[in-house]
């Protein structure tokens, strides 16, 4: 009896450790659909908005259909099930680099034939399973700290000699993955950039937004208006902030670059804004 407990609880163990180590999520569709409805987007975004702070190392899309039709037709439309949830993913800058399966299963067979529960189940088999897994955690030996020489942050930047086509990149202003408004940490590094350009008043500047992780150089969507225009957005909000804080309307303009010019490296850092200097005034 013993060994039959310590079994039992061994297995407990080991689902509950397999469970901790992935993050799922499911999305229903009505019949015969591949569209995802507005409740299931936004259950959907919900999801997508607590994998900010989650290093990921794979994402698994798997699409499913109930038993009515014939085996081919619904192979297709789970796999155009899975593709719909990838698109959204990929809309709201989840990089496709860690989207490895993206594949339509098919229907899934009535395993309880209980007639009151047949609709239900269907239901609930009209879906598309998300799971998630975070890369392990790496402990790090402690390595003798080096010193290495200090790139000079932004606002030194903007008090340093510019000249006409420069652009500063705003490397520690960081935005929440699908919103146009910054990191709480990002706020007062952004309030010391607007004290510098407040001193420096000689120079005219275009404020450039950025996103990550989207198809074909294309805008992402913003989640709190839903428009296609997250990089203008980003851009703007930077722009409101620096005219709150003193800095003149007239030396600064706004643009959205969509995803047209990624770093190449982690993809948060292409959540940006950066500024290009168009005018600076003669030095005295």
């Amino acid at each position: 009896m013993n060994k039959l407990f310590s079994l039992i609880l061994l297995i407990l163990c080991f689902n509950i450790v397999s469970s901790q180590s992935k993050l799922t999520h499911d999305v229903y569709f009505d019949t015969d659909k591949f569209d995802v409805i507005p409740t299931e987007e936004n259950r959907l975004l919900l999801f997508i908005s607590t994998l900010t702070d989650v290093d990921i190392e794979s994402i698994s899309i798997y699409g499913f259909c109930d038993d009515i039709g014939a085996a081919d037709y619904n192979l297709k439309l789970s796999q155009q099930r899975a593709n719909a949830i990838k698109t959204i993913f990929s809309n709201n800058e989840i990089s496709e680099s860690l989207i490895t399966n993206v594949d339509g299963k098919g229907e899934v067979l009535l395993k309880i034939v209980n007639e009151k529960n047949i609709l239900k189940i269907r239901g609930l088999n009209r879906k598309v399973e998300i799971i998630v897994k975070p890369k392990p955690e790496i402990i790090e030996e402690e390595k003798p700290i080096v010193e290495a020489a200090k790139k000079k942050d932004v606002p030194n930047q903007i008090k340093g000699k510019l000249k006409v086509g420069d652009k500063i990149i705003f490397e520690n202003i960081l935005f929440k993955t699908g919103y146009a408004t910054v990191t709480p940490d990002s706020k007062k590094t952004l309030q010391e950039i607007a004290k510098s350009l407040v001193e420096r008043n000689d120079i005219y500047f275009t404020i450039q937004g950025h996103v990550c992780c989207t198809q074909f150089s294309r805008d992402a969507v913003d989640r709190k208006t839903k428009k296609r225009n997250l990089s203008e957005a980003r851009a703007k909000y930077v722009y409101n902030y620096f005219v709150k804080k003193g800095v003149n309307k007239k030396r600064m303009r706004y643009m959205g670059m969509r995803r047209k010019f990624p770093l190449g490296g982690d993809p948060k850092l292409d959540r940006r804004v950066e500024i290009l200097i168009t005018y600076v005034g003669n030095e005295n």
